[in-house]
């Protein structure tokens, strides 16, 4: 059994989530779930960014106190990551007192291997509120941040501690380049290696009197930079840096949006090397969530609330949309229109049609039993085998859309399978040896659906997974589960409706 740490990039705390929070998530969650299938022994963390300029704001607008407002924010995500099926090993928060100790272990640990990394100077550039960052011109377009265009960057001076990012650019490069710093999908790898290409600059690691945050270990008047803060939240989720850390660390992939790998994938790798800790495996950067074309964010607005979204047909098939139209790689857009067209065509007449017909046919003509001893070699069961390796090849290569494309697939076969040998035919002209042959074939392949379409909807997979007289939770099965389903000689029952179709209004 391998160990597999992996996590998503902590929320700040100033606002509900959106539908690209959800895409980390739900992503994340659906390779950990995969991940299991396969054996792995996975440790899951999510966890919320609490010590943001941005979270004083809200809170003061709220007229509360700024740890009254980050305990409400953090129920709330919490609440919806539940409602999603994320299942998260921890929940990791910077105004807790583990990531406090972390996070001065970890800055220690700079000072005393690498006193040179860490020194103090005025700085002076346009700090934009939205990503907590001083901005580099790269990052400017028309006198406004790339990330967040509605917002005026502020000018600012002061006396900060600053790291000496400069310094290791050259390791982090021959990291990267060779592959023991892996950073995907290429797209993403090629934009840092030229960002690190083309100089790195050091960077303020603290600032002046912020009354919120942790404070700088030796400078009293100084607090921790909410994003070298922030970072390290990975480690601490570890227990870092009590003995045993090492049992989760390093991670094996961390999961974030592509507007932050500048921090994860140049940043963060620095501050480990100076540190002398090891670096994470992978980091893989989606891409963002669109509305007409418009990246979803919290300061801008959003037309498409996380609610609205869940409620529209419920929280598999918002998962499934997604992972499988907007996928885990590249921009997608998100519109009712195509999620009411996916959710009829993909799950509603595609897999909940094909569950329905199945067990139905199981319930009359063989009074809700799966046919025993009727062997494994049908056309269906090649088709089965065929996904699975299919789907084996794109999960294990992160590809979300391709595993879910395997599972339709296989959705696909069986109701042409269906079709094809018409078991009503059967029934009809007496072939109960064919009938048998045909109703085993398709429990089989309902088996195999239940696991493998588990990580991305999971609600509806354990539904069937019961259906098919299955016993336990369908998450908690095995590889083998997918590859042999153990379903002959099942009693089934009569299915709900996984997947209703809408009212016409």
């Amino acid at each position: 059994m391998s160990k597999f740490y992996l996590t998503t990039a902590i929320d700040y705390s100033n606002g509900d989530p959106h539908l690209g929070h959800a895409l980390e998530k739900v992503g994340a969650d659906c390779i950990a779930r995969y991940r299991r299938l396969r054996g792995d022994q996975v440790h899951f963390v999510m966890g919320m960014d609490e010590h943001s300029h941005s979270v004083l704001q809200a809170a003061a607008k709220a007229g509360v106190p700024p740890q009254e407002w980050v305990d409400r924010m953090a129920s709330r995500f919490a609440d919806f990551w539940d409602r999603l099926g994320c299942t998260n090993d921890d929940w990791i928060r910077t105004t807790e007192a583990r990531h406090f100790r972390s996070v001065t272990e970890l800055l220690q640990r700079i000072q005393q291997l690498h006193p040179d990394d860490l020194y103090v100077s005025e700085y002076e550039g346009l700090y934009c509120t939205g990503c907590e960052e001083f901005k580099q011109e790269s990052q400017i377009v028309d006198g406004h941040c790339i990330e967040h265009p509605t917002l005026e960057l502020v000018p600012t001076r002061e006396r900060n501690h600053f790291f000496r990012l400069s310094r290791h650019g050259d390791s982090i490069l021959e990291l990267i380049t060779s592959g023991k710093l892996r950073v995907e999908p290429a797209i993403r790898r090629n934009e840092v290696v030229r960002l690190i290409e083309s100089g790195l600059q050091d960077i303020s690691v603290s600032r002046l009197r912020q009354p919120w945050g942790i404070p700088f270990p030796g400078d009293a008047e100084q607090t921790v930079y909410v994003w070298f803060d922030a970072l390290i939240n990975y480690v601490s989720a570890t227990g870092f840096p009590a003995p045993g850390y090492e049992r989760l660390w390093p991670a094996q992939l961390h999961v974030i949006g592509k507007g932050i790998t500048r921090f994860h994938c140049v940043i963060w790798p620095a501050m480990l090397l100076a540190a002398q800790l090891e670096l994470p495996k992978e980091v893989w950067a989606h891409g963002y969530v669109q509305w007409e074309g418009t990246k979803m964010s919290k300061t801008a607005g959003t037309a498409v609330t996380l609610d609205e979204a869940i409620d529209r047909h419920g929280p598999d098939a918002l998962r499934y949309f997604l992972l499988r139209e907007v996928g885990f790689e590249s921009d997608g857009n998100f519109t009712w229109e195509r999620f009411d067209e996916r959710y009829t065509s993909d799950l509603a007449d595609g897999f909940g049609n094909l569950v329905s017909r199945t067990l139905a046919m199981m319930t009359k003509y063989r009074e809700g039993a799966v046919p025993a001893d009727c062997g494994d070699d049908s056309q269906l069961d090649d088709a089965g085998r065929a996904a699975l390796q299919q789907y084996s090849r794109a999960m294990d290569a992160l590809d979300l859309r391709g595993g879910a494309e395997a599972v339709w697939s296989l959705v696909s076969a069986a109701n042409l399978f269906v079709q094809q040998t018409a078991p009503w035919s059967l029934a009809k002209s007496g072939q109960a040896g064919e009938l048998d042959r045909v109703l085993g074939a398709l429990a089989r392949a309902l088996g195999r659906l239940a696991v493998i379409s588990s990580p991305f909807i999971p609600g509806k997979a354990q539904a069937l997974w019961q259906d098919l007289g299955m016993e336990g939770n369908v998450s908690a099965s095995k590889w083998e589960a997918a590859e042999s389903p153990s379903v002959a000689g099942r009693s089934t029952r009569r299915p709900s409706i996984l997947f209703p179709k809408p009212a016409v209004v």
